[in-house]
């Protein structure tokens, strides 16, 4: 029995290990720390990646990565696409704060209270 245990142990250890390492993280939806967990990419490089996506939205694809980003060559990037990084869909999200978010907060504060819940 403990042998079996053992072998289980090591095969879900093993599957663990696996799947973290080929975890993908969507440069278009990923923080600093699911950037910084791709293997070459560091605190430095995932702020500059950071700090581009807010200023000019979210990347259309890995030659505009690159081309945006300094440091992104062609067999950097392939190499760190092979780690788990992925450019997802270049669909602008909904702004969370500002007049925006403020705008629909008071929309959503003046609906009556049976169109709020969905009837």
């Amino acid at each position: 029995m403990s042998r079996r245990f053992l072998h289980w142990f090591a095969a879900a250890a093993l599957v663990a290990a696996h799947s973290h390492a080929f975890a993908a993280v969507d440069v278009n939806a990923a923080d600093e720390a699911a950037l910084i967990s791709i293997k070459g990419i560091g605190p430095a490089k995932a702020r500059a990646i950071l700090d581009e996506r807010a200023a000019g939205g979210p990347f259309r694809d890995a030659a505009d990565l690159a081309q945006r980003v300094k440091g992104f060559g062609g067999r950097a990037l392939e190499r760190l696409q092979a780690e788990g990084l992925e450019i997802g869909p270049a669909i602008e999200h909904a702004p969370t704060s500002g007049a925006f978010a403020a705008r629909g907060l008071a929309r959503a504060q003046a609906r009556p209270a049976a169109m709020a819940i969905g009837q």
